[in-house]
């Protein structure tokens, strides 16, 4: 297959499994995105929506959330993992975001990039889903899924982003890349993988069976 029968098949193949993409993430608002999408650092969607609910009955806009003790937001996220790093960053992006945003999640990469606990792809997930700006957040599933179609290189999660946004069309990109998460989860797993199951790698990629 070439490449541009390979894209299309992707496309196709996952809008018959997931014509709707919910965003994994429990939230009401742009702000408590952004915080669910820095607890999901290293931690499953699932535990990151079973946390939410109480931390954000605390504070679930900036100003609330810059108030609230560092200790506190630790107390609450715990089970999320990694909790220095990310009470401080949410008690810190709060801060900022309520002293220099007004309030408001700011709608750059350069703003949301500056905030703490806020890379590039917690940025590209709140551009995309958030702002619904044209975006590709690339997680490991989708690395690992577009390094096994052969549509990347695999070298690094920036070159993966670089080629995902060539070659796929841009109005696909906020759709396709929760599409392609949710066919890893269910899937393409990292370990023990099926052709059977993964019936695109079989199809575009059947070498890789051999290997795994």
């Amino acid at each position: 297959m070439t490449k541009k029968e390979k894209v299309l098949y992707i496309q196709n193949s996952l809008e018959k499994i997931y014509p709707k993409t919910p965003i994994p993430l429990d939230h009401d608002s742009i702000f408590t995105l952004l915080v669910a999408v820095v607890l999901s650092a290293q931690c499953t969607d699932a535990r990151v929506n079973s946390v939410t609910p109480k931390l954000f009955r605390l504070a679930n806009t900036a100003e609330r959330m810059a108030k609230i003790s560092v200790e506190d937001i630790a107390d609450i996220i715990r089970p999320c993992g990694l909790t220095p790093m990310k009470s401080n960053g949410i008690k810190g992006l709060s801060e900022i975001i309520t002293k220099k945003h007004g309030g408001c999640v700011p709608n750059t990469y350069e703003d949301l990039e500056a905030l703490p606990s806020v890379g590039h792809k917690t940025a590209s997930v709140v551009m995309s889903q958030g702002f619904g700006y044209p975006a590709f957040p690339v997680d490991t599933h989708i690395h690992r899924l577009l390094t096994r179609w052969k549509m990347t290189n695999g070298k690094n999660v920036k070159q993966t982003e670089k080629d995902a946004k060539r070659l796929f069309p841009k109005e696909t990109w906020n759709k396709l890349h929760l599409q392609i998460i949710f066919y890893g989860r269910s899937h393409s797993p990292a370990r023990g993988w099926k052709p059977e199951i993964d019936f695109i790698t079989a199809k575009i990629n059947p070498v890789a069976f051999k290997k795994g």
